[in-house]
């Protein structure tokens, strides 16, 4: 694949703009639907549409990529980038047009005579569960990973919503800075866990690092989750819909092999810049709220 979609959903979290929560926004380039039907009339276009638990119908435009978690899709108009169906059947119509590749994850595609796919049409495998414990294990990290980002949200809403407010507002008006940090937060730190540890003196501050990071990317992944709830639950709805929202449609994607571990690094990068650059705004602020006193 090209390009996964899904990882569109973690970016529109720290751009600006709007995105729907229970239905589609018409005044937006972008579709991003929790629960709903979509429908792209023919005259009508769009950006990306991606949408967790839904029926799609595409008479238009689509021109970036389609991502539907569940639920069936009819396109009868053209997408120009992949079109992914995780669970439900995708269904093109004689003069449809997929300019990337088709995906699917449980039925194969309706693609009959007259239709163009111009890339693959490909299954995405979600794993034969050959061993019952392996599955069981699986289930039960995934539950595991769930229930802490869970409790670790409900913490950070109820001690620190400050902080959330500042990595939403970092998130929405430097999204560069806060990727571009993201992503050297998250290499950079272990890399310079090891090379403390080559070095007797820094041996303490590399284990140190390294045991700090598991705690560190979680406290990331979970921010990304409010980011994003808050992204489609605006106010005055509350912080605490905002942050369910956001933690179910992570945990959601996270189900599906491969593109639940993009998405999880998304998150991850994203959380880290936003913690970051908010971090260094209230530093850089602080002075001069002192000066002026």
């Amino acid at each position: 694949m090209r390009r996964v979609a899904l990882v569109v959903v973690l970016i529109l979290a720290a751009a600006p703009g709007s995105a729907a929560g229970q239905g589609s926004d018409r005044s937006s380039d972008d579709r991003v639907v929790i629960t709903g039907p979509v429908t792209i009339e023919r005259g009508e276009s769009a950006d990306d549409v991606v949408v967790i638990d839904g029926r799609v119908s595409v008479a238009g435009r689509v021109r970036g990529d389609l991502v539907v978690v569940n639920g069936a899709v009819r396109i009868a108009g053209t997408v120009d980038g992949d079109v992914v169906a995780v669970a439900g059947r995708a269904t093109l119509a004689p003069r449809a047009r997929v300019g990337g590749d088709l995906l699917y994850g449980d039925e194969r595609p309706v693609v009959p005579r007259g239709a163009t796919v111009e890339g693959e049409v490909q299954r995405v495998s979600v794993g034969e569960v050959a061993d019952p414990l392996g599955f069981v294990g699986a289930a039960a990290v995934w539950i595991a990973v769930s229930v802490s980002a869970l409790v670790l949200g409900l913490l950070l809403l109820w001690l620190a919503p400050g902080a959330l407010a500042a990595a939403w507002n970092a998130a929405r008006s430097r999204p560069g800075a806060t990727i571009g940090w993201g992503l050297l937060l998250f290499f950079g730190l272990p890399i310079l866990a090891i090379v403390a540890l080559v070095t007797l003196v820094g041996i303490p501050f590399g284990v140190g690092l390294l045991l700090a990071l598991l705690p560190l990317y979680a406290l990331a992944y979970t921010t990304s989750a409010w980011l994003l709830g808050r992204r489609l639950v605006r106010p005055p709805r509350g912080r605490l819909l905002a942050f369910l929202a956001g933690l179910v449609i992570l945990r959601v994607l996270a189900l599906v092999p491969i593109l639940g571990g993009i998405v999880w690094f998304a998150a991850t990068v994203l959380g880290l810049g936003a913690l970051l650059v908010a971090t260094w705004r209230a530093r850089s602020e602080r002075p001069r709220a002192a000066s002026a006193i």
